[in-house]
């Protein structure tokens, strides 16, 4: 078996890709998985980064749909099938979006539910088994703030992510005895490109800290899995007021912000 192997979803670009390249720094070879083309891509990049301790370290990039409800399984194989030692798991694959549960398709709902929780749980399961066996592994699990947020338009997204956090936080449990380390990090805004806003909006935001750049989030991240924390503290002091502002909010209050066409 090839040792010290990381897989990292949802790795072509974004916090994905920061975290393949900070764990390639740490001396991971890695497997790169994205649906798109572009993880071939994100994978010569980080072949690039040889002045940064990279040189001679394998990546591979999978292009692989993680959507699909047979994906996990599938993904597995392939790693037995190469026969890849996966040591760190860093479940990031999703989507966002902030919309009324029935304005989704049925498409997109059954592929948002399979990407924040059957693909990552089974991907645990599956990988988990064998970082018990060895007594030896890490697991991250990407969730969200919005986990706390049980609002309109976040229905469905605030609600997968909170499946993953509360999975989470039940399987570093049951693995801390076993030499596994299983991490939580729900950020709040990243910057990453995935909001449509203007430059001067993101740089105000990261300066407020509303807003975490890549580099900090992962930096963060890791040290908090190879420490084996359960949770690692991103979310800063407006992220944490703000969660702590909308659970107090009534249902009621919530209805009259939507009868206004507020939100």
């Amino acid at each position: 078996m090839k040792n010290h192997f990381a897989l990292v979803t949802g790795a072509s670009s974004g916090i994905g890709l920061e975290f393949a390249k900070q764990l390639a720094k740490r001396g991971y070879n890695l497997l790169i998985v994205s649906n798109v083309k572009e993880i071939n891509e994100a994978a010569e990049e980080i072949k690039g980064l040889e002045d940064k301790g990279v040189s001679g370290l394998e990546v591979i990039p999978l292009q692989m749909d993680l959507g699909k409800q047979d994906s996990a399984r599938e993904l597995y194989e392939y790693t037995r099938a190469e026969g890849i030692e996966v040591e760190v798991l860093v479940n990031n694959a999703g989507v966002y979006h902030d919309k009324d549960i029935l304005d989704d398709s049925e498409a997109f709902t059954g592929l948002i539910m399979n990407l924040h929780m059957y693909t990552p749980a089974m991907l645990c399961y599956l990988f988990g088994q064998e970082m018990k066996a060895r007594r030896k592994g890490y697991i991250l699990n990407v969730c969200s703030v919005t986990s706390k947020m049980a609002a309109q338009r976040l229905g469905t997204y605030g609600s997968t992510k909170a499946f993953l956090s509360h999975f989470t936080r039940a399987l570093h449990i049951e693995l801390c005895t076993y030499g596994v380390h299983v991490t939580d990090v729900s950020p709040g805004a990243v910057d990453t490109g995935l909001f449509s806003i203007p430059n001067w909006v993101t740089k105000t935001g990261k300066c407020l800290g509303i807003i975490a750049s890549p580099k900090m989030l992962v930096r963060r991240a890791l040290r908090a899995l190879f420490w084996g924390c359960s949770k690692a503290t991103i979310p800063t002091i407006f992220w944490r007021v703000l969660c702590f502002i909308i659970l107090l909010i009534p249902t009621c209050v919530l209805r009259l912000i939507r009868r206004l066409g507020l939100f």
